[in-house]
């Protein structure tokens, strides 16, 4: 059964019109600039954690007092 060209034409102007918008989407999605930022506020979110936050801090003393004792020893 043939189908309308109005109704052909409709389909896909809005088969375009959702391409277009999955487009904007995915670009929204995959700039770099945001996925930095996301990475980025990720991180400090994990180093303000104090499950980690307090290791690295007694680490970053223990590297200190060690490289104090090697200056003055």
């Amino acid at each position: 059964m043939a189908r309308d060209p109005d109704t052909i034409q409709r389909e896909i102007e809005q088969a375009r019109d959702a391409l277009a918008s999955t487009l904007d989407q995915l670009s929204t999605q995959a700039n770099p600039k945001r996925l930095v930022e996301g990475a980025k506020a990720s991180a400090v979110s994990k180093l303000n954690d104090p499950k980690v936050k307090y290791p690295l801090i007694g680490l970053a003393a223990l590297i200190v007092l060690l490289l104090l004792r090697k200056l003055f020893s």
